[in-house]
């Protein structure tokens, strides 16, 4: 039942997906081969040999900030996700929310954009003294997920499904593989503190670089009025991606922090693709081949399912009369039955800003910039959406039989994403990320006012914000 008991008819393609679907929509923003070839260096340079450990923290902690999701479905069907899921709670809230993932929303793609030159690169270094070669990257990637999300939400999904879940078993079974060749050296201290002389600190900051990694389990949501019987399916896909994103990144850390060698880890961070290095030392030239591949195929797969999701948040958005309507991003196609105009927006926006900044900054420096801002933005749409959780529930009386799940996890959540936030920013990185950091700050105050602007001089708009369709 949605919170007002009112449920409308979605122009989007009712039942055209199901289950797995919705699984691989959410598992395709964690790119986990992505992680193991690359970005797996900045929890190492913190955590050291007990990088496994710090990885299996993150995993647990954003295993409490899906619970909003999971509960939130229940009760609304709507593809704004996070945006509607706080609208609903409280208008201004709606506000914030959608304020603060815009700022996730046009930066993260960089991941994909940016982030296939830098590792086509790291591969082979006579690609990148070929002048702007990684222009032409950039562009295939990003036609590449707007081609497919454009036909529709069922072509867009069974990619990345398919492909999804070979990725996933590849990780775990080659992860497998590696640990039965060790014998001996496999080792259970990895999960313990004492590779960095059972300091926790250090484990903590690594623990937040892989917290971003699991970033976008909860984007299910967004594609909810288009899978069959949503409020039962999409709190378990995303608790089954979850599970998923854990077998394909947590046994892959240890094998590769035990691969390496526990006490070698400084290098390990240091080295600008050890990932590789790990599965040509042990699976030879077809294990670091399928890596290699599996891991092109990740850019490709975040960018089909950032595609869904970010077209689908404005889209909702504009449907209820907030920001995008005037630009016609509440229109559906015809044919395809997806949010074409939000589409097109979304894929000129993004384009433009990753070729300035890679043209300022090159493709790989540009691209961590950016993803500065979309790791602050996402946190903050965190907490914001946990706080919902807490303020709907007590608004629609269960709050009291509803206390742990509504109140108590939700409250240790936000606490634990202000940790995460606090040290993103503090101490201030260096230019020119310090600006980024600083630029993000504006941004999220922006909303706050933003928020109290509409809540006060347009509560019509925020009204019916939100509202379940089905």
């Amino acid at each position: 039942m949605s919170s007002t008991g009112e449920i409308r008819r979605t122009q989007l393609k009712r039942g055209a997906v199901a289950f797995w679907h919705a699984v691989f929509q959410s598992f395709s923003f964690v790119a986990p081969a992505g992680d193991v070839a690359i970005l797996l260096l900045g929890t190492a340079q913190f955590a050291l040999g007990a990088t496994p450990l710090a990885v299996l923290l993150a995993w647990i902690i954003y295993g409490l900030w899906i619970i909003i999701p999971y509960e939130f479905s229940k009760y609304i069907v709507n593809a704004g996700s996070y945006y509607a899921y706080s609208a609903r709670a409280h208008g201004a809230l709606g506000v914030m929310a959608l304020w603060y993932w815009m700022l996730e929303n046009i930066t993260g793609p960089a991941f994909g954009i940016l982030g296939l030159a830098g590792f086509l690169y790291l591969i082979s270094p006579t690609i990148s003294e070929i002048p702007y070669l990684w222009i032409a990257f950039a562009i295939i990637i990003w036609a590449f997920g707007f081609i497919l999300s454009y036909l529709g939400i069922r072509p867009s999904l069974e990619y990345v499904m398919y492909t999804g879940f070979a990725e996933a078993m590849f990780l775990f079974i080659s992860a497998l593989i590696i640990i039965a060749i060790l014998g001996p050296r496999n080792t259970w201290t990895v999960w313990t503190p004492a590779p960095v002389k059972w300091n926790w600190a250090p484990i903590f900051f690594g623990t937040i670089y892989s917290i971003l990694d699991f970033t976008g389990l909860g984007t299910a949501t967004t594609v909810s009025e288009e899978v069959k019987d949503p409020r039962r399916v999409i709190r378990w896909a995303i608790i089954t991606a979850w599970i998923l994103s854990g077998l394909a990144l947590i046994v892959p850390a240890y094998a590769l922090t035990v691969g390496w060698g526990v006490n070698q880890m400084s290098t390990y961070a240091s080295s600008p693709d050890p990932g590789l290095i790990v599965y040509y030392k042990y699976l030879g030239l077809a294990g670091w081949a399928l890596l290699v591949a599996f891991t092109i195929n990740s850019y490709f797969s975040y960018m089909t399912a950032k595609y869904n999701a970010v077209s689908r948040i404005w889209f909702s958005s504009a449907r209820d009369g907030l920001w995008f309507k005037k630009l016609g991003m509440d229109q559906v196609h015809p044919g395809h039955k997806t949010p074409y105009k939000a589409l097109l927006w979304f894929a000129t926006i993004i384009l433009v800003i990753n070729i300035i900044t890679g043209l300022i900054m090159g493709p790989t420096n540009a691209g961590v910039w950016l993803l500065t801002f979309a790791g602050l933005g996402i946190i903050a749409v965190h907490i914001v959406a946990n706080s919902a959780l807490t303020v709907y529930s007590y608004k629609q009386g269960i709050l009291r039989r509803e206390w742990l799940r509504h109140g108590l996890v939700p409250t240790v959540a936000s606490i634990l994403g202000a940790i995460v936030f606090f040290y993103s920013v503090y101490p201030l990185p260096p230019y020119p990320y310090n600006v980024a950091v600083l630029f993000s700050f504006a941004w999220l105050v922006m909303g706050i006012i933003l928020a109290i602007y509409y809540w006060k001089k347009h509560p019509e708009i925020l009204a019916n914000a939100g509202l379940s369709y089905e």
